[in-house]
């Protein structure tokens, strides 16, 4: 039997390889320019690299965080029906991802200029969603009221993901300050008077909760995330581990109200142990290449 060891350079290629794909699926084909533009041009940004934000859009608990904010999301009719009506996430779920994870890596690293130009962008397609759910209720994109619910349900699962995923959980002062900096972008998109601490998001979450329900089209997004996602083949099974993470990490309520299944010891021994260690693969595959010395 022939035993095949990978050398320092086969293990760097592997993990360039795996990389690059997963770049690719999230960043998009304009990945690596504006990647470039990002990170390279000069000017002042909103954030300082030590700002909590930053280490919490930086880790690879954001995969898991993301899928788990898109279920939080759905579960609000309103923001659900201009989701099912204008995001094209059946038709395009590849490029409605690309298009947040520019956003995002664009206010968090970017200049402030290149910040608030999207932002910008964002505020005119927001203008430009409106229309009716089912039940004949009117929905606006733009409603700073609506815009609240997805900020706070987008940065709740951030949060929880890297408390329980990421590589250096935040101190309790480090949780306060990741809020009040997304608080920073939150404000530039719309949303009045944003929180800034847990307490006030505990507190704004509290105030939402007798406007969420699932609606038939919040179970018909979930299915599709969790049963049917448009992924390869082969990258179904991390797929399939970081979409049951996500899961567990919705609230109790919020899980019962999609009415998806939590065991507590699945979850405790199984579910969340495998999380953590595709994240720790993802987090391996996307990290810099070290330059090689001779």
């Amino acid at each position: 039997m022939r035993i095949v060891q990978l050398g320092t350079s086969g293990v760097s290629g592997l993990r360039g390889q795996l990389g690059r794909g997963l770049f690719t699926r999230v960043a998009g084909p304009d990945g690596p320019r504006n990647r470039a533009r990002i990170h390279e041009t000069p000017g002042p940004r909103w954030f300082e690299p030590e700002r909590p934000v930053r280490r919490v859009h930086g880790d690879a608990s954001m995969f898991i965080g993301g899928l788990s904010a898109l279920l939080l999301q759905s579960l609000h009719p309103l923001a659900m029906a201009a989701v099912a009506a204008h995001s094209g996430y059946r038709g395009d779920p590849w490029g409605r991802l690309q298009r947040t994870s520019t956003f995002l890596a664009t206010t968090t690293y970017g200049t402030a200029e290149h910040a608030e130009q999207i932002c910008e962008q964002v505020r005119s397609v927001h203008e430009r969603i409106h229309g009716f759910t089912a039940d004949g209720d009117e929905y606006h994109a733009a409603d700073p009221h609506l815009l609240g619910w997805v900020h706070a349900a987008e940065i709740d699962s951030f949060l929880r993901a890297h408390q329980r995923y990421g590589m250096n959980p935040l101190s309790d002062e480090g949780c306060d300050g990741y809020i009040a900096d997304t608080a920073r972008i939150a404000t530039e998109l719309g949303v009045p008077d944003p929180p800034r601490n847990r307490a006030e998001l505990a507190e704004l979450f509290a105030s939402y909760r007798p406007e969420l329900r699932a609606t038939t089209q919040a179970r018909e997004a979930a299915r599709f995330l969790l049963l049917n996602p448009p992924v390869p083949l082969a990258a179904r099974l991390p797929y399939g581990v970081l979409a049951a993470n996500a899961v567990s990490l919705l609230p109790d309520w919020a899980a019962r109200q999609l009415r998806l299944v939590r065991l507590p010891v699945v979850d405790e021994w199984c579910v969340r142990p495998l999380g953590s260690a595709v994240t720790s693969a993802v987090r391996w595959a996307m990290a810099p290449a070290r330059p090689t010395t001779s």
